[in-house]
């Protein structure tokens, strides 16, 4: 069901072409070294930082030259400056970024073009353009994930709906829909682990507002129920898996807590539902209570224990009455 783990790759071309506008940027020099990527490896002793300001020592896949940074460079001898200018170009890193959109020196801009070190200047101060590198490459970095379901926005939270082919999630998405909860993808939705605990799920652009439903074909659901039916990302909070129902494997459900696990996706834990398809039952209303119940749950609401203690609290009433 799940496909393996993957990193988009990302180089230096596709990094300015993504912040171009964000970062006020302009190509100055290097343009040869638009291909040099940033790769992440668990094998090397110590892996570089992605972004940073100018480090000689441990030098960052994407090196910010500040004001200060270039106070440095121009108080070294002339010899000097040469070879650490040679030393940086030497480490090829991704770019150099330069600040607040000063004009690099002679001697910056000859090396970045004479090595194909790509030479960016932002119009933005230091801190910005590192805060927009780390959290842009934190997020395209990141391991991601295709899961086979329809992903949607019910009561707030992230909520995907598994189950094999032909058992309904599309028609219970579109039931949903119509209920007023939100479209995030249908079929193959996209998921990136942005923190330890956390998974972004989003629609690959191919299927945005696109729903597939039996016997009608696929349904644009931003055009049908309007802008507020669909949504772009949500954060990935609790599975739903339908299954065809068995008499003797219904038999077996835990009665009081429900067919409730763990499933791993990446490396994150997530809270699956197991619901069986019978004939008559109302899924859109059991998804809404499942939805309601895990965010009940969340506050530290357990009606399952809280029927239990009241059980124990009458067996002792009857014992001692």
């Amino acid at each position: 069901m799940n496909e393996a783990p993957a990193i988009a790759p990302v180089d230096a071309g596709s990094i300015f072409a993504a912040l171009e506008k964000r970062l006020a940027l302009r190509w100055l020099a290097g343009q040869t070294g638009s291909g040099r990527g940033i790769e992440v490896s668990d094998s090397a002793p110590r892996r570089p930082s992605t972004v940073g300001y100018l480090n000689i020592i441990y030098p960052n896949r994407i090196q910010i030259i500040g004001v200060e940074e270039l106070r440095y460079l121009a108080a070294l001898e002339p010899a000097q400056r040469q070879t650490t200018l040679k030393k940086i170009a030497d480490y090829a890193p991704a770019a150099l970024v330069l600040t607040r959109d000063v004009e690099p020196p002679a001697e910056i801009a000859a090396i970045a073009e004479g090595s194909g070190t790509p030479l960016w200047v932002s119009a933005l101060r230091g801190h910005e353009v590192l805060t927009y590198l780390q959290y842009y490459l934190a997020r395209a970095l990141a391991a991601r994930i295709t899961l086979h379901g329809t992903f949607l926005e019910v009561y707030s939270i992230g909520v995907l709906i598994t189950g094999d082919a032909g058992v309904g999630k599309s028609e219970l998405a579109l039931e949903l829909i119509t209920r007023g909860h939100r479209l995030i993808a249908d079929d193959a939705p996209e998921f990136t682990q942005i923190a330890p605990d956390v998974l972004d799920g989003t629609c690959p652009e191919m299927l945005r507002d696109l729903l597939e439903v039996r016997g009608l074909g696929v349904l644009n659901v931003r055009e049908m129920f309007g802008h507020t039916a669909v949504k772009r990302n949500k954060y990935l909070r609790l599975i739903v898996h339908l299954h065809e129902s068995s008499s003797r494997a219904d038999h077996q459900l835990e009665r009081l807590h429900g067919s409730r696990s763990m499933r791993r996706v990446l490396d994150v834990d997530v809270p699956e539902i197991s619901v069986p398809v019978l004939a008559g039952r109302n899924l859109a209303v059991l998804i809404e209570a499942a939805a309601r119940h895990f965010l009940l749950r969340s506050q530290g609401i357990d009606p399952a224990q809280t029927f239990i203690d009241r059980q124990a609290h009458q067996m002792r009433r009857d014992a001692t009455g």
